[in-house]
């Protein structure tokens, strides 16, 4: 009597929990087995794809015929071929590792007789079938959903914000879901103001209800379903492009539009962090003493420690110096470099407008609705208590309200503290006395800069050369724009026109800044300079704006990024 293993597969939970296909499969294969006077040694019961062998219950088999160390002649039984495979490439690979098992797989209603060469012409027909019917399936459920797309509906699951419905007439729709939607609209609004970061508003997303983890939100920041457009991707020839959706849009497009500039820009900046190293700020901008070439850098392993050297590129040159050092020296004349007093007007309007006031208000004004939330949650309690000590309602609906506002006050109060942590960075801040008072010296501006930002204030502060005696940096030459703004000691700098006036776009090295609605033109600014006898171009204004927007950022982005 031959010895078999059963096997029975479907292709999801769904057919297992509805259909029948697994018991009426091993039905007709323990038939089969009586009328062969075949022994059945297991059965093994499948709810899973057939895309490959990863499959829990197949493993099992596997492991099964393997145990069995004398390896007698066996079988794998089952209905069809697309119950073993639906991959002709995998099927070949586990008929052959079958075979070396002395396992041969059977499908009863498409048996093939090994033994006769020209029966792999019918196997090869037989595993290749599922596998194009697997792929005309997949062709056809790609296309219905581009063809969906193209028609401005979505096809899925509908997005945080959003869920979905079945309209009257059986048509499947999107509609807003609340209060998820507002939520959404919230964090958009708020991000596009620059104020706060992407995990702040998260943060505070969460603490008013809405429940979205780090990765989905960042996903639904840059989800154009939101501002009522769906995309749809490039295909063969066809370019990918964007449709109007047919759903209700959370957002406008213009702030949409805003929000990914916000983005763009900061994701920009990051992947300057991955790629520059801050060991070589100086690296490039360093002329050899010895040969005049630009000194490069790197690090060299020491006995104990590795150390960082500035070096020219030629391997006999002398040319050589620990970072440190130079980093060192940097930063010393950098404490030297001042703001003009002649420049303290316009600086305090630039301050006032990078919104350290502003903030402070709208935290106020914040603290002000949860203050007034929270008393009306209070309020709700007692005339809850009033009703039960009426009788209006039971013990057991007292203690369920009153649970329900507890929930809200304790709600409400996380948001205060965030909120009063945010006014009290905020009175924390620089004000233009503090600029007045020493903090204005460039290495402040300097030491508060990532990597590119850092690159961008070398560029506009430049060391060309030092001596290699003393290890001491030269003059350092400026940027013909900020001189004009700038006052130094020792008369250790020298203003040049060494680099060309130019916008932070257009540095190479700089990392790209987005400075929405500024409330200072080029004009007024032109003016106030002038009116302190601070003769300058247009150009020159432009850059000089960039720069003091960057040093009084510094300050009101401490407030925004500690809260």
């Amino acid at each position: 009597m031959e010895n078999a293993y059963l096997y029975v597969r479907v292709s999801t939970d769904e057919q297992k929990r509805k259909g029948f296909s697994l018991i009426e499969q091993e039905d007709r294969l323990l038939k089969f087995c009586v009328m062969n006077q075949i022994k059945v040694k297991g059965i093994f019961r499948e709810d899973f794809s057939a895309k490959d062998f990863n499959r829990p219950e197949w493993r099992n088999l596997i492991k099964t015929i393997k145990k069995n160390k004398h390896r007698p002649p066996e079988n794998i039984l089952f209905v069809k071929w697309d119950r073993f495979s639906r991959n002709i490439e995998y099927a070949y690979q586990m008929i052959g590792i079958l075979r070396g098992l002395n396992t041969q797989a059977m499908a009863i209603d498409q048996a093939i007789d090994f033994e006769v060469p020209e029966s792999t012409v019918m196997l090869a027909m037989y595993l290749s079938i599922p596998e194009a019917e697997n792929s005309r399936r997949g062709l056809n459920t790609s296309d219905g959903m581009r063809r969906a797309r193209k028609m401005g509906r979505w096809p899925g699951k509908a997005p945080i914000g959003y869920m979905n419905k079945v309209a009257a007439d059986g048509k499947k729709i999107i509609v807003t879901k609340q209060p998820e939607a507002d939520y959404i609209r919230w964090s958009f609004e708020e991000y596009s103001k620059g104020k706060f970061t992407i995990s702040y508003i998260r943060r505070m997303a969460n603490l008013k209800g809405l429940i979205c983890g780090r990765n989905n939100f960042w996903k639904v920041l840059h989800n154009p379903f939101y501002c009522g457009l769906v995309f749809v991707s490039a295909y063969k020839t066809e370019e990918e492009y964007f449709v109007e959706g047919l759903h209700e849009p959370l957002i406008s497009e213009k702030l949409f539009k805003e929000v990914q500039c916000l983005l763009n820009s900061r994701r920009t900046t990051n992947s300057f962090k991955q790629k520059m190293k801050p060991v070589f700020l100086l690296r490039g901008f360093l002329i050899c003493p010895f040969c005049g070439r630009r000194l490069t850098g790197s690090t060299s392993a020491g006995r104990y420690a590795k150390y960082q050297y500035y070096h020219c590129a030629v391997s006999k040159c002398k040319g050589r110096i620990r970072t440190d050092i130079l980093d060192f020296e940097y930063e010393e004349l950098l404490k030297k470099t001042y703001i003009k007093p002649e420049v303290y007007e316009l600086l305090e309007l630039v301050l006032e407008d990078e919104n350290i006031l502003t903030v402070k208000q709208e935290c106020m004004n914040e603290q002000k609705k949860i203050i007034k939330e929270i008393s009306d949650q209070e309020l709700l309690i007692s005339k809850t208590r009033r009703h039960f000590i009426q009788n209006k309602i039971d013990f057991e609906d007292f203690n369920d309200l009153k649970k329900e506002y507890k929930q809200v006050i304790n709600f409400l109060n996380e948001r205060l503290t965030l909120v009063n942590e945010s006014i009290t960075n905020c009175y924390a801040g620089k004000n233009i006395r503090d600029l007045k008072d020493g903090q204005n010296n460039v290495l402040t501006l300097y030491k508060s800069q990532d990597v590119a930002g850092k690159r961008y204030l070398i560029e506009l502060f430049t060391p060309l050369s030092f001596d290699p005696v003393t290890k001491k940096l030269n003059p350092l030459q400026i940027n013909q724009a900020i001189s004009m703004i700038i006052s130094y000691r020792d008369q250790y700098i020298t203003g040049t026109n060494f680099l060309n006036s130019r916008t932070i776009d257009q540095i190479s090295n700089s990392k790209p800044r987005v400075f929405s609605d500024r409330r200072i033109s080029v004009n007024k600014a032109m003016k106030i300079l002038k009116k302190n006898d601070i003769e300058t171009n247009v150009a020159q204004v432009k850059e000089i704006l960039d720069f003091l927007y960057i040093f009084t950022k510094i300050y009101s982005n401490r407030d925004a990024q500690n809260i």
